[in-house]
């Protein structure tokens, strides 16, 4: 099947050339170019046999092509036309079908099916889509089979000028530093057209500066701005407007343009110095005015802004040398004067300052310009305050002996009113220095004086506080602290350094050391203490030891014969004299107790008499007796009241008239638990002072058991209640009471007693341990008082003990 696909273009100068080579069967049709869109095969194809015999047929190549060009944006009113397809094997009477496959076939191109014509139904836009691949084939109508092989073409969309250059920004912003030189880079912008660049000069942008001259120059080529004048200075105009415009076509004639918008901005640079608004500034503050306090408030300008306004104050020159100070207020840069020594305006009325600014940040290009400094002068005014008194020292050290009597003079504060009017001042002291109103000051004059009798011993120390106060403005105060020093006056005599227990053994040796003693003394001479020591004069006759001073504040304890018996006597008393060596002289009399022991051959101490423990317990042997009879006595008493119980009979509870007696309960049984008690005389527990001493019965067994619901307390066993007797009731809940609040308690399994004894009972106590611990301290003669079974008592120990030794 030979054919020829003869595609039939416009001949158009624009749409480019089309390569083609002649074929049989070809031929030129109205003056138009005919180009093959494949391969033809003609009659004139060579034929042969391939190995199996088979005929095999080749065909003469016709010519080829594989695009042409279609102009965009077409603005005619009809559909702009492409080319036309055609096959030698039409023979024009419709049994030929062209068909167009590929992009943009059947919507932006169409195919007359019958005539093989292609037009584009669109304006198209090369910047959209720059070429378009087809396939075009023809098919029998009939059988739909192609006369020919599919072949593909393209379309390539010619590019106009439609477009203009377009900025990739608007506005563009930058800065540049001000007073920079000629030709200083700015920014560079940039501008792209959408042509395409590699046909003509539709793409070819060319930039120029519509707005901003002289300032401002832009390369033609690259788009970047310089500057174009010197010494631009940001202090007189920060910021520049200017106006950059892009041109295609390299700028000839007919080309499109597009602009933007440069914002330039003119950084700082520290080309202005610092300068004071005023060259002589003037500050009235007045002298109450507390260190660190504000005096005044500088303000130096800079046309600079930022770090390049940044400034530093100083003080170049004071007539008060550091009574000032200046610092920098970083936020606003402000100059604060503060001051840093107190004013007083009775001494001096007015200072005189010199200051300095500059620049924390000076740069060097600039300093040819002049100094980056300036200065101004300051003038201080004080103001007078009214002012509390003052005193003449800051604090007072006073010293006074400790015998000095009452009124006297210690010495003396003085203050005065700084201020001109001089007014008086009054004195007085904060009593809650002196609680005890130990001192007094007078008001006028301001001397201080003692109002009680002084010990140094007691308090060696007093600190006191002194308030002066203006008579006419009494809420004007001032206060100062006063110390007052008591001298030692030597008024204490010395005594034993420590309790010293002495013993002696029965088989010691004469002028044998038994016993160093020392003194202590509450005084402290200046030269420190001297003690001396000695046997008293009294007993040097009569004395079985001796004092030997050591002349150190020591002194040693001798014997002064071979041997003692403890049982002829047990214990010596040694009186030693103590007296110091300062003025006057103070000594006392102290006496050491020495006990005769037995002992081994070395001296160490194996037993001591019961005489000689008891009388350093404090007890004598005839009060231990008086005691061990008193308990003897009472146990007889138990018993035969005990027997005559058991023996008497039942009376009448009063036999007659004149056989008067205490109401007397009798009981069956021992302890607790009785229940006659209607005859019972409970005068006693009604007693306030019995209720008072809290003292507990333990002889009662009780018979009902309550149970302490604090668990922290052991439970205490108490008697029944009985509900018809409110004071026993009410008494045996106070006893209840006290026994949940006494840790010392005995447990719930102890027997518990409320009896009274002593002053709150009727009988009063028949106990000796609240006797005298001496036998001289007691007198037993009431003894002979109680009847004949008491005289022996008596007898005993009513006599004048005459057999007492010192």
């Amino acid at each position: 099947v030979g054919g020829w696909l003869i595609l039939k273009l416009l001949a158009l100068a624009l749409l480019g050339t089309a390569v083609y080579a002649s074929g049989p069967g070809s031929a030129l049709r109205s003056g138009q170019k005919r180009t093959s869109l494949g391969r033809a095969r003609g009659p004139g194809a060579l034929t042969g046999h391939d190995a199996n015999g088979a005929p095999l047929r080749r065909s003469k190549r016709g010519w080829m092509w594989n695009q042409f060009f279609l102009l965009e944006e077409y603005t005619g009113t009809d559909m702009q036309y492409v080319g036309k397809l055609h096959s030698d094997g039409d023979r024009g009477d419709g049994s030929v079908r062209y068909v167009l496959t590929g992009e943009g076939a059947g919507s932006l191109f169409k195919i007359d099916e019958k005539s093989g014509d292609i037009h584009a139904t669109k304006r198209l836009d090369r910047e959209e889509k720059a070429y378009y691949i087809l396939h075009a084939k023809a098919v029998n109508r009939q059988t739909n089979i192609a006369l020919e092989g599919e072949s593909e073409f393209i379309i390539k969309i010619h590019d106009i000028n439609d477009n203009e250059p377009r900025f990739t920004k608007n506005p563009y912003y930058a800065r540049v530093p001000e007073m920079s030189e000629i030709g200083a880079s700015v920014i560079q912008v940039t501008a792209t057209d959408a042509d395409d660049a590699t046909y003509g000069n539709s793409a070819k942008v060319v930039y120029s500066i519509l707005e901003g001259q002289p300032y401002f120059s832009v390369d033609a080529e690259t788009g970047l701005i310089k500057t174009a004048l010197p010494g631009m200075d940001r202090e007189v105009k920060e910021q520049y407007q200017v106006v950059i415009q892009a041109k295609d076509m390299a700028g000839q004639m007919g080309g499109l343009s597009g602009t933007t918008t440069v914002s330039i901005t003119l950084s700082d640079v520290n080309d202005n110095p610092p300068r004071f608004t005023k060259a002589l500034y003037e500050f009235r503050v007045r002298e109450s005015l507390e260190l660190g306090g504000t005096v005044g408030v500088l303000r130096a300008m800079d046309a600079d802004i930022g770090e390049n306004a940044e400034m530093e104050y100083r003080v170049i020159g004071s007539d008060g040398p550091g009574m000032f100070e200046i610092v920098t207020n970083k936020s606003n840069q402000e100059g604060v004067i503060r001051l840093r020594k107190p004013l007083d305006f009775e001494r001096k009325r007015q200072y005189s300052l010199r200051v300095q600014v500059e620049n924390s940040l000076v740069s060097s290009r600039f300093l040819a310009a002049g100094p980056f400094t300036d200065e101004a002068s300051v003038k201080v005014i004080v103001e007078d305050v009214d002012e509390p008194p003052v005193f003449d020292r800051g604090n007072y050290v006073l010293e006074v002996k400790e015998d000095a009597r009452r009124n006297t003079v210690i010495g003396s504060v003085s203050a005065a009113d700084p201020d001109d009017k001089r007014s008086p001042v009054r004195y007085s002291i904060d009593r809650r220095t002196d609680m005890d109103r130990i001192f007094d000051v007078h008001a006028g004059n301001g001397s201080l004086f003692t109002l009680k009798e002084l010990d140094r011993e007691e308090n060696a120390w007093h600190n006191i506080t002194v308030i002066a106060t203006e008579y006419n403005t009494p809420d004007l105060v001032s206060r100062v602290p006063v110390y007052i020093r008591i001298l030692d006056v030597n008024d204490n005599a010395p005594t034993f350094a420590a309790n010293y227990e002495t013993i002696v053994c029965e088989n010691a040796k004469a002028n044998q050391k038994i016993q160093m003693i020392s003194a202590t003394d509450p005084d402290e001479p200046s030269d420190g203490h001297h003690f001396f020591f000695s046997l008293a004069q009294e007993a040097a006759g009569k004395a079985n030891f001796s004092v030997r001073d050591n002349k150190d504040n020591t002194a040693w304890i001798l014997t002064r014969r071979n041997s003692y018996h403890s049982l002829q006597k047990s214990v010596y008393h040694v009186p030693v004299v103590i007296s110091d060596g300062d003025f006057p002289r103070q000594s006392s009399t102290c006496t050491l107790t020495v006990r005769v022991c037995t002992c081994d051959r070395d001296g160490n101490m194996k037993l001591c008499n019961a005489e000689a423990l008891t009388a350093r317990a404090g007890l004598s042997t005839g009060a231990l007796v008086a005691i061990l009879l008193c308990v003897i006595i009472l146990l007889m008493i138990v018993v035969l009241f005990a027997a005559l119980r058991r023996q008497r009979k039942k009376e009448p509870l009063i036999i007659s008239k004149e056989d008067v007696r205490d109401n007397v309960v009798s009981y069956n049984d021992e302890g607790g638990g009785e229940e006659d008690t209607q005859a019972f005389d409970i005068g006693t527990l009604r007693n306030p002072e019995a209720v008072d001493e809290g003292k507990q019965r333990r002889d009662i067994i009780p018979t009902e058991s309550y149970y302490n619901p604090n668990p922290a307390r052991r439970p205490v066993l108490v008697p029944p209640r009985h509900d018809n007797n409110g004071d026993v009731r009410d008494f045996i809940n106070q006893r209840l009471q006290d026994n949940d609040s006494d840790p010392t308690a005995p447990p719930y399994d102890s027997l518990a007693t409320y009896a009274y004894e002593g002053s709150g009972s009727v009988a009063e106590s028949l106990s000796s341990l609240e006797s005298a611990t001496t036998e001289g301290d007691h007198d037993y003669n009431y003894l002979s008082e109680w009847g004949p079974r008491f005289k022996k008592l008596a007898d005993m120990y009513g006599g004048d003990d005459s057999d007492r030794e010192s």
